[in-house]
């Protein structure tokens, strides 16, 4: 009898280690898993967001570019736009990219790609405003902001904002900077720079000038 009880106990403790280890062995592989997939997470690509979803938006030197082409990982990438207003990818060496919307540029980018890519796609994105800009308001034609080029003048900016409307009083405007932590206002007669008196008033604008046509 008392071999019976033995022989029982040692098969109850058989069974019972085999179940630990199986859960053991479930356990570690739950985790294993969900190690598995919060890595998979961790590594997956963000898309890129954008510094400004406006679709009018003038790309300006400094700005930094995200350039997607579909299936084309070697010429995809992030490049900054040149003081010069160029930027450089590969196949294409340099384009201007100051002065046009995204949409503007991945239309070029695209159509130069047609010599050696079938059915190019692109995707241009500003991931990186700069600041040097220069915004202007009022009575023209295309108000908002626009890239500052070098040596840009008032009256060049203005011509780039698509002229005065009927309604601007072109005596009043002037260019209001910040210098100093102080907004400081610079009357510009535009009648009588475009006459050819007081051209002094036609000054070179800095990053971040605002240009006001009442």
């Amino acid at each position: 009898m008392r071999r019976w009880l033995h022989v029982t106990a040692a098969v109850s403790l058989a069974f019972l280690s085999i179940s630990v280890r199986a859960q053991g062995q479930a356990q570690k592989d739950i985790k294993g898993n969900g190690a598995k997939v919060l890595t998979a997470g961790d590594i997956s690509p963000q898309p890129t967001k954008a510094a400004t979803e406006d679709p009018n938006y003038s790309i300006a030197p400094e700005d930094v570019l995200t350039i997607d082409v579909w299936k084309e990982p070697e010429i995809s990438r992030t490049v900054p736009v040149r003081r010069d207003g160029k930027i450089s990818l590969p196949l294409l060496n340099d384009l201007q990219a100051a002065g046009l919307t995204p949409t503007q540029l991945g239309a070029e980018i695209v159509e130069k790609l047609r010599a050696t890519i079938v059915h190019p796609q692109v995707t241009v994105i500003v991931a990186q405003m700069s600041n040097l800009r220069i915004y202007i308001l009022g009575q023209v034609n295309r108000g908002g902001a626009y890239p500052l080029v070098p040596d840009m003048t008032v009256m060049q900016a203005l011509s780039i904002a698509g002229g005065f409307t009927p309604y601007a009083n072109v005596k009043k405007v002037y260019v209001m900077r910040k210098e100093n932590g102080a907004d400081r206002i610079y009357p510009v007669n535009c009648k009588e720079v475009i006459s050819g008196r007081k051209t002094e008033q036609n000054i070179h604008l800095k990053p971040g000038d605002t240009i006001v046509v009442p």
